[in-house]
């Protein structure tokens, strides 16, 4: 039973080829790609520990030994910066490393976004738990993920995030089809369809990488055949449990109306990284100043 458990552990799926970025991701995860002075990756991790989970899990897989160096104690580096008189850099690499404990599990073959959760299990147990994918950063002004664990405790299921999509975009996401819940800031998630055509589309409210999770998606998962491009959806598994009944069934949604950066693609990505940019205090008003006079 979990009824009473509190959320306290993330499950971060970083194990992707990364294919979208290359050459860039050739020899160096896609997760490290640096949103303005910070890997990618760190920014899921510190949105985790920000709601409250003290436990982190990190799904990764070949090539991937860069992901656990930038989490780690670099003494050199700090002996270094230290003796430089470099506080600002030296709080900034000590800051990464001081996050939290970080665990590590490796999906030895590329199976889905499902299997990558299902790869956490033994780490999870018989808890409700947080999904946390890299591609989608919140800001950290909005908290989404706190939102997320408190209609978890309420409902009992599981919870995902929604945003509205322009129609003509939904066909690139899960896609959900909703019921409003009177006197609630949530829904209930009746079906999923993972990227629909824009006519076979339910909604336009689209799936992006924010999950809360009732430990019954293992059994689902365990049980889930591959779906799209070959792979264990999480969707499928999802769908399964908000069809169901008893214990861990359901699903509901939050929609999300705050501030979130894609890193998914080149263009996008770009997008993220001159958006934090501009907001930062000590170069946002040059680079906005600068970027009102670029012609190309």
């Amino acid at each position: 039973m979990t009824l009473g458990k509190s959320v306290r552990k993330a499950v971060i799926p970083a194990a992707g080829l990364g294919t979208r970025f290359l050459p860039a991701t050739k020899a160096m995860p896609k997760e490290m790609l640096p949103v303005v002075d910070a890997p990618a990756i760190q920014y899921v991790v510190e949105e985790a520990i920000s709601a409250g989970l003290d436990d982190v899990l990190m799904i990764t897989g070949r090539n991937k030994r860069a992901l656990e160096d930038h989490f780690d104690r670099a003494p050199a580096l700090e002996r270094t910066l230290e003796l430089k008189g470099d506080q600002a850099r030296l709080d900034a690499v000590q800051h990464a490393s001081g996050l939290g404990p970080i665990h590590y599990v490796r999906q030895g073959e590329p199976k889905g976004l499902g299997h990558a959760v299902l790869c956490g299990r033994q780490h999870v147990g018989d808890e409700p738990f947080a999904v946390l994918l890299g591609d989608d950063l919140i800001d950290e002004r909005d908290e989404l993920l706190t939102t997320m664990i408190e209609v978890q405790a309420k409902t009992g299921g599981s919870v995902i995030a929604l945003i509205e999509v322009e129609p003509s975009q939904i066909s690139a996401y899960g896609c959900a089809d909703i019921t409003a819940v009177d006197g609630e800031g949530y829904v209930r998630v009746n079906s999923l369809v993972e990227k629909p055509s824009v006519d076979e589309a339910p909604s336009n409210l689209a799936v992006i990488g924010r999950y809360v999770l009732h430990p019954a998606v293992f059994d689902v998962l365990e049980r889930t055949e591959p779906g799209r491009g070959g792979e264990i959806q999480l969707t499928d598994a999802l769908q399964t449990l908000a069809a169901g009944e008893g214990e861990g069934s359901g699903v509901h949604g939050v929609v999300f109306r705050g501030r979130r950066y894609d890193t998914g693609d080149k263009l996008s990505y770009l997008k993220a990284v001159i958006t934090l940019a501009s907001e930062r205090p000590e170069f946002g008003e040059d680079l906005k100043a600068w970027m009102k006079n670029f012609n190309g």
